[in-house]
Formats: structure tokens, sequence, C-alpha cells
């Protein structure tokens, strides 16, 4: 398997994990896997030059960051 194709993986995983935490009412644990999620993905659109997907990463990984300063602060 080819290291975009991990990258990708890891991606979907930590977003079904994000996911399940939500549902599940695991704050700010939902936030930790979105923001490795959204890190992989963003690893992913850099390489591959996805422009419209690494603005979606950054934008969703500023998110994600301001959550965590604020759970944990």
């Amino acid at each position: 398997m080819k290291f975009n194709d991990v990258v990708q993986w890891l991606g979907t995983a930590s977003f079904l994990a994000m996911y399940t935490l939500m549902s599940l009412n695991m704050y700010p644990w939902n936030i930790v896997a979105g923001t490795l999620g959204g890190a992989c993905y963003l690893i992913w659109s850099l390489r591959v030059a996805n422009v419209p997907q690494t603005v979606t990463n950054v934008a969703s990984m500023t998110i994600c960051l301001y959550g965590l300063f604020r759970a944990f602060g």
C-alpha cells in the first residue's frame, strides 16, 4: 500500500472515530479524533496538490485547534 493510501485510510478511520465519539457525547475526544483525521487529509491533499481539499482541511484544522485550545486551554 502506498503512503498516500495509508494516510487517507488513517484519516477515514479518525473521522469515523470522531463521529462515534460525537454520538457518545465524548467531548473533547471527538475533537482530538477530528483533528487527527483533518491532519491526515491535509497531508494527503498537499501531496496530491488537491487545492480545494487543502483549503477545506486548513479551515477544519483551524476550527479543531480552536476547539482543542478551548477544551484543554
